[in-house]
Formats: C-alpha cells, structure tokens, sequence
C-alpha cells in the first residue's frame, strides 16, 4: 500500500469517527450525514452502480472513429469502406436474399458445433471431476489438445473427413469443447469439501449428491466456460467457412475477396461480431439469472 493511499484511509477514518462524534451530540442533522459519510466510503470502494446500456459503449467509440475516419478521408475507401457505404451494401445483400441464405448455413455449422461440443465437454468435465482414474486417463489427452489449436488440426480433418460439414462441424466442436471441460473440471475441483461431508453426514444418495451439491458447485466453472465456448464457436467458424465452402458468411467474405469488394468484407465481419456479441450477452444473462444467489463485486 502506497503511503497517499494509507494517508488518504487516516483521513476517512478520522472523518467518519469526527462525523460520529458530532451526530451524537447535534441530533439528527449530524447523524444523517455521518451515515451518508459511511456509505461515501463504501461506495469508493466498489464499482459503483451499474451504467445503462455500458456494453454499447465501446462499440459505439469504435463507429464514431470509423466514421469521422471516413468522413474526413483519414481512412481510404479502399482499405476500409466506409459506415454507410456498409449499411447500403447490407441492404442490398438483405434485398437479394444472399445475407439471409448464408447467415442460416453458418448459424446451422455454429448452433451443431456448439452442441457437440458442449455436449462433449460437460461429460468429460463430470467423469474427470468425479474419478481419479478417470482424470488420470482424460485430463491428459484434454491438456495436450489444448496446447494444439484446433485450426492446426484442420489438413489432418480434412483427410479423415474431406471437406463436407462433418469437418467444419468436428472442428467447431474441437475449439468449444475444451474451454467448457476446463472451466467445468475446475469448478468440480473447487466445491467446498464441507458440502461433501455435510452429504456423508445426512446420507446422501449418489444421484442426489449430483444434484444438490456437484451440478450447482459446477454451474458457475461451466458458464464461464460457455463463455469462452460461443466465442470460440464463431472464431472457429470464421476459418472453416474459408476451406472449400460454397456458402456461409465466411463464405460469402472469401468470394467478396477475390472480387476486392471491402464493403461485403466488412459486412461479414460486422455480422460475426453481432452474433458473438450477442451469444455473449445470452450466455451473461443466464449467468445472472442462474447465480443470482451470489455476492460479488459486480453486485
């Protein structure tokens, strides 16, 4: 702790004992601002109240820049079609069909990767978590995968599997699946032992011990865990839509490439980052909703 630090905790100190002191002796005047001086000290502790619409902020500084970019010619057309040259290509694209047909064939390669590999993730989350013979035979493989991109694996899928949707699903579901094992496993690994023996103690059947302590004790890991999952969907997507696909956005972005369209590129890009932005913020809503119960410094 720095010394203004410690110097500036004194002084709130001796505020907050001179402010008590006082309500005492001048009545009700006094005492409200003593608890009023209490809460200002604990309000600077915290991250305050919660700002509306905050997640917007950010992407809303990106626009402005990118548009006053444009406008005063600081960003070359080019290199980067500007915001409202985007907005009138996305309308074209929607009026044609072509933004709809192919945002379906990728939402369809997402949503099955997502499941299979979520699927995948929790049931070896659950065995390595519950056994240690388990652990010793899975967690091994899991680790060595997850210092292998699953990217890197795509010309060895491509061999086993050509270059259908079975390759660009299995590799969606390689890049979700291990975040949700990790995230999950730990959470396993950190539930308070005094549950555990509480358990023992009122006799427990194994199925209910699932229920009631291990499913609940997993629940915040494997969120988390989602978290990163979506994300890693859509990263995963963005690549194996660009291996011999004949559609998808990535697809569509790829074709736009070879015909130097930016603006479609830009497109592309600004519909990958509304569908991760906005699996996101799913995911964070069940998180709040489900975990309600917590305490946290976020409130």
């Amino acid at each position: 702790m720095t010394t203004e630090a410690a110097e500036e905790i004194t002084l709130i100190k001796a505020k907050l004992t001179e402010s008590t002191d006082d309500g005492a002796d001048g009545g009700p005047g006094t005492a409200r601002e003593s608890r009023g001086a209490r809460r200002l000290a604990r309000r600077r502790l915290g991250l305050g109240r919660p700002v509306p619409y905050g997640w917007a902020l950010g992407p809303l500084l990106l626009l402005a820049v990118w548009a006053a970019g444009s406008a005063t010619g600081l960003i070359d057309a080019r290199n980067l079609s500007a915001p409202w040259t985007v907005v009138t290509t996305a309308g074209d694209l929607i009026e044609n069909g072509r933004l709809q047909s192919n945002l379906a064939t990728s939402a369809q390669r997402a949503a099955l990767g997502l499941l299979f590999g979520v699927a995948a993730g929790l049931l070896l989350a659950l065995v390595s978590g519950l056994s240690r013979i388990a652990e010793g035979v899975i967690d091994g493989p899991v680790q060595i995968k997850r210092a292998i991109p699953s990217l890197a694996l795509i010309p060895l899928l491509i061999l086993w599997f050509g270059i259908g949707e079975s390759m660009k699903v299995i590799t969606i579901a390689l890049g979700v699946f291990v975040p949700v094992y990790i995230h999950t496993h730990n959470g396993l690994r950190t539930i308070d032992n005094r549950y555990v023996e509480l358990a023992e103690t009122v006799r427990l059947s194994r199925t209910a011990f699932l229920r009631h302590v291990v499913l609940p004790g997993a629940l915040p890991g494997f969120l988390l865990g989602m978290r990163f999952a979506v994300t890693g969907a859509w990263l995963a997507l963005v690549v194996v839509e660009q291996v011999n696909a004949t559609s998808g956005i990535g697809y569509m972005m790829e074709l736009a490439r070879t015909y130097g369209q930016t603006d479609v590129i830009i497109v592309g890009l600004v519909v990958y980052g509304l569908l991760g932005l906005l699996s996101d913020a799913l995911v964070r809503l069940v998180e709040r909703r489900t975990l309600s119960w917590r305490r946290t410094l976020a409130g």
